[in-house]
């Protein structure tokens, strides 16, 4: 591969860095043929881009953008790694990983790190952790939801009390009447 070859892949790879705030490094050594070709299917039936890179080539793309990535450096770009892209969601490939070692029925497939909204997590540990992340637009529901609880409290209380004291006042006019 010639020098321009790699920094046309550079520029391509960081660019999707820049555009696509989610992605997983993951380690598909020792898998057949068969069990990646699965791979592969099931990321696009899924909407999750795979591809494998050169790890020198990563870590020159990651260098490009503002955030730093050098923990990846230590364990994370070593051996194989190959790079899953989700543009909306970021815990698809949590999910797809996860799907697939148990359909597969062994742990071929091993996340190394991943990067979700910039924040980083590092080892295969990490799974269970960023199936549980919520989105963005979880999050701001979710705020919504508790700012709007107080609101809807008081207006009902007030609703209810103001049905009382009509149902009071009344009891009290029949009684004078």
């Amino acid at each position: 591969m010639t020098r321009e070859e790699k920094a046309v892949i550079i520029d391509e790879l960081s660019e999707k860095f820049k555009a696509i705030p989610y992605f997983y490094i993951v380690d598909a050594t020792g898998m057949t043929v068969g069990e990646t070709n699965n791979l592969r299917r099931k990321c696009f039936t899924q909407g999750v881009e795979y591809r494998v890179f050169k790890n020198t080539l990563i870590a020159k793309a990651l260098e490009t953008l503002d955030t730093d990535y050098t923990p990846f450096n230590d364990s994370v770009l070593k051996g194989f790694s190959g790079i899953m892209f989700h543009p909306e969601s970021g815990k698809a490939a949590a999910k797809l990983i996860k799907e697939f070692r148990k359909e597969s029925g062994n742990d071929k497939l091993k996340l190394k790190g991943a990067s979700v909204e910039y924040s980083l997590f590092i080892g295969a540990d990490q799974l269970d952790t960023l199936l549980t992340l919520k989105s963005k637009q979880e999050l701001i529901g979710e705020i919504i939801g508790l700012l709007q609880s107080p609101a809807k409290n008081v207006v009902s209380a007030l609703q209810s009390s103001g049905g009382k004291l009509a149902g009071i006042l009344k009891t009290l006019s029949e009684r004078e009447g």
